[in-house]
């Protein structure tokens, strides 16, 4: 597991890109997420970056020797409109190209001037996706969402069998992915009314969102081959935010008996920055499997994994509905969860997802499902907070929610902190509801 720490995590560690000595900013030099940029009103071509403070480094323009060959090599793919050659390449050289960009950006390093040069303010970029997405895959990770949304539909058996022994999950839909500023439009779809005998059709009513990190996949395995847990993680690139929409209405009626089509295909919206599994190695805790000490199957049962496979992230949701944009408000806090509250790893996600012989391949993407805590201001939906639309939301603007309403925005926001270490975060998944 990518657990061990090094210089790279150095919490007195300073750069000289000033504002990424900022303690309440996302990208300090002990981060350095990966992503795909371009500056904004160009037609040029999109190219890897790197995100330090509220800056970008243009890895594309950055053309410096390295010692280290496989720094090289990974410097010369992680340049490219998309990362999915670095992806490839493996941990060894994820690590050896951070560490190169980590002592080239720290506070007294030689090639300052040369590459200052390489740099892009965020607020001057346009963000695209980080990887080509062949294919998604989302989970259903945090037991206390599964048992909240449960307790809606089956009080009488909120939690099937089956989540006790596996990680479930479904087949997305990857051309709807995109990145935060994603405009997403209410999608239409049959639903039932309650009471009714036949379906209506039109825009969805009970639209939704989901807080859940995204897992991006890194080294890919063979067709007919599985990996095993313990080896998972070295085939994880990195971690973003990921916004899984749901028109729950329409997922309810055809929900059954295949599971999610049309009320999950319209819109997925990530973070655009890639946290590496490295820059997260400060943050890791105890894999905690609440109310169950049973024993796993073999194939995902690991000692390794239990010890440090969590990881300790603060995740929040904040609603700007119009009024408050209008008024200049800023956007109100409706939930905060962690990371730390799922049931199932990533590695455990991965092994699971290869153990009938799937081929994985660099940039699939995986989501973690939404990621509820045990108190009520830790529900990651709207679906759980007005307990399946019964019990509206009183906003501080005086506003009222059980669903999303055209014109608000959701934004999703994370943060891992811990004494003695550099907080980082993952920038936000933001998006803006359109009407249908």
């Amino acid at each position: 597991m990518n657990a061990a720490l090094n210089s790279t995590h150095n919490g007195e560690t300073r750069s000289w890109v000033s504002s990424a000595n900022d303690p309440k900013g996302d990208f300090p030099i002990q981060n350095l997420p990966f992503g795909v940029f371009r500056r904004r009103g160009t037609e040029k071509q999109f190219r890897g970056g790197v995100a330090i403070g509220d800056q970008i480094v243009d890895l594309a323009a950055l053309q410096v020797p390295l010692d280290d060959p496989l720094a090289a090599r990974a410097l010369s793919a992680a340049s490219k409109a998309a990362l999915n050659e670095l992806m490839q390449q493996g941990p060894a050289a994820w690590h050896a190209l951070r560490l190169a960009l980590f002592e080239m950006l720290r506070e007294g390093a030689t090639r300052q001037s040369q590459i200052s040069r390489c740099l892009v303010p965020q607020a001057h970029a346009e963000l695209t996706l980080p990887a080509e997405i062949g294919d998604y895959t989302d989970f259903y990770a945090s037991k206390y969402h599964a048992l909240a949304v449960g307790k809606l539909f089956r009080p009488d058996n909120p939690l099937t069998p089956n989540y006790a022994w596996m990680p479930i999950g479904y087949h997305g839909r990857v051309s709807s992915i995109g990145v935060t500023e994603q405009a997403v439009r209410r999608p239409k779809g049959q639903s039932l009314p309650k009471g009714a005998d036949r379906p209506v059709f039109g825009p969805s009513k009970r639209l939704d969102y989901e807080l859940e990190v995204g897992i991006f996949v890194g080294c890919g395995n063979a067709q007919g081959t599985s990996v095993p847990v313990d080896a998972a993680e070295a085939h994880i690139f990195g971690l973003c935010l990921l916004n899984d929409w749901s028109a729950r209405d329409v997922q309810s009626w055809e929900g059954q008996p295949l599971g999610p089509f049309l009320g999950k295909n319209f819109a997925t919206t990530i973070s655009p920055w890639i946290i590496t599994l490295e820059a997260l190695a400060p943050f890791r805790v105890p894999l905690v499997r609440v109310g169950t000490d049973q024993p796993l199957l073999p194939y995902l049962e690991s000692a390794q994994v239990h010890a440090a496979s969590g990881f300790d992230m603060e995740l929040s949701v904040h609603l700007e509905t119009a009024a408050m944009r209008s008024r200049g408000a800023a956007p109100e806090r409706l939930a905060r969860s962690n990371f730390r509250h799922a049931h199932w790893s990533i590695a455990q996600m991965l092994a699971h997802h290869t153990v009938g012989g799937c081929n994985l391949r660099p940039g699939d993407l995986f989501g973690s499902g939404t990621l509820s805590g045990p108190l009520p201001e830790e529900a990651g939906s709207l679906l759980e907070m007005t307990h399946g639309g019964s019990t509206a939301i009183n906003l501080k603007s005086g506003e009222q929610r059980m669903f999303l309403e055209d014109g608000d925005r959701v934004i999703l926001r994370a943060r891992c902190e811990r004494e003695g270490f550099a907080s980082i975060g993952l920038g936000e998944a933001s998006a803006l509801i359109r009407p249908a």
